[in-house]
């Protein structure tokens, strides 16, 4: 049986660029943290769907030291659909494969989480704007979440999530040019946790935009 995790569509809605709306000016006034995510979920408002094969390589750096491949598919439907369908997961590789759920619609993130603007840093010699998400519901387990959005495209470059056991784990993303959407290419993530340590990295194959999208249990348009 195919196993489909959930994956908030920060990966689709903020990953295409398309024109730069909004991209802040030198000494500019900051936008606040609803800007921002109105921003990032307002890319390129002609892409309806789109489905890619995906590649995510694991490498665990403790103990038990395994190396899962997983292969799946990714499909996105507008307005807040995006799920990752994996051919096989194994057991021991699901706690994986929930680590792509949290990379996100923005649009979601509101529904369960504070969100205020942290201010800005230099991220791979782009200035970006950092948000810092906490949970309306108070967790034991997750402390907060910062989101690290470029300043010109509005596109998530990279989110990190603070434990408060004391692990981190981060996940950048990059993205290519296929037709005329910016769409993501490569998923990289750290995992630092008390108990593993480990790192993995998606690659998505070739893009078939706007097309009726075949994910189970969702009619295409």
């Amino acid at each position: 049986m195919k196993t489909i995790v959930s994956v908030l569509t920060v990966a689709s809605l903020v990953s295409l660029l398309g024109a730069m709306p909004g991209e802040v000016a030198a000494g500019a006034p900051l936008p606040d943290a609803r800007t921002v995510v109105e921003r990032m979920a307002a890319r390129n408002p002609t892409l309806r769907s789109y489905q890619a094969r995906v590649h995510v390589d694991i490498r665990m750096l403790s103990f038990p030291f395994l190396a899962p491949n997983l292969e799946g598919t990714s499909y996105y439907q507008r307005p807040d659909l995006y799920v990752v369908v994996f051919d096989r997961m194994p057991s021991y590789a699901k706690s994986f494969g929930r680590l792509f759920n949290d990379v996100g619609n923005p649009l979601a993130w509101q529904r369960d989480q504070n969100i205020t603007l942290d201010g800005t840093t230099v991220l791979g010699g782009r200035e970006t704007l950092v948000l810092r998400l906490t949970k309306k519901i108070h967790s034991d387990i997750l402390d907060h979440t910062l989101a690290y959005v470029d300043a010109a495209s509005y596109t998530l470059r990279q989110m990190e999530w603070y434990y408060t056991s004391g692990g981190k784990i981060t996940m950048s993303e990059q993205y290519r040019l296929e037709g005329n959407y910016w769409v993501l290419s490569q998923q990289h993530a750290t995992i630092h946790m008390p108990y593993a340590r480990a790192v993995a990295d998606a690659v998505y194959g070739t893009y078939q935009i706007n097309v009726p999208i075949g994910a189970p249990g969702v009619q295409g348009q």
